[in-house]
């Protein structure tokens, strides 16, 4: 299992690099041809803008992943081991409420995407705005697993270690060995 999870990590990182290089050079490439030759691609505004959107969204399920979101660490460590677990549980519930939430509404949104086209490369929005069912879906995962793992009382040390921020005190720190 964690070996799919890393490779499949690996394989998002990588269409990460690829987005980010598109959009670099996208941009790159408009900012000469307008300054050097009065002219400029129109599309590639427009899918540099479709790229950070991809961007943001992939990069938010590889964030959560590695722990890499922001927390209230300061109120957590004042906490023993059972407030911590505590707070660990309600954390993956909300953020699992939080993501039910988001892909329900990416589906009511759906019809409405698929019919409305972009205004210069005229790809359909649902293909721009459809990631969200990607990022809810891989968070939703990724939080029920954690969820599972607290109810049934298998949290580790190392686990707590990285919810509460204490990355010196944790093996494997960011996905590398949990």
């Amino acid at each position: 299992m964690k070996q799919a999870l890393d490779y499949g990590t690996r394989v998002v990182e990588f269409i990460l690099v690829v987005l980010m290089t598109g959009m670099s050079l996208m941009v790159f490439v408009n900012v000469i041809l307008r300054y050097g030759f009065n002219s400029g691609l129109v599309i590639s505004e427009e899918m540099s803008r479709f790229f950070f959107v991809w961007l943001t969204f992939i990069g938010a399920v590889v964030a959560f992943k590695e722990h890499g979101h922001m927390g209230v660490e300061t109120l957590v460590k004042m906490f023993g081991r059972r407030g911590r677990v505590i707070c660990m549980g309600l954390t993956n519930a909300l953020i699992l409420v939080c993501v039910v939430i988001l892909f329900w509404g990416t589906w009511v949104q759906t019809p409405i995407n698929a019919s409305v086209r972009a205004p210069v490369s005229g790809m359909p929005m649902i293909l721009v705005y459809g990631i969200a069912f990607f990022t809810a879906g891989c968070i939703a995962v990724m939080s029920a697993w954690r969820l599972g793992r607290v109810l049934a009382g298998q949290v580790t040390e190392t686990e707590i270690a990285i919810f509460v921020g204490d990355y010196e005190g944790a093996e494997g720190v960011m996905g590398r060995g949990e």
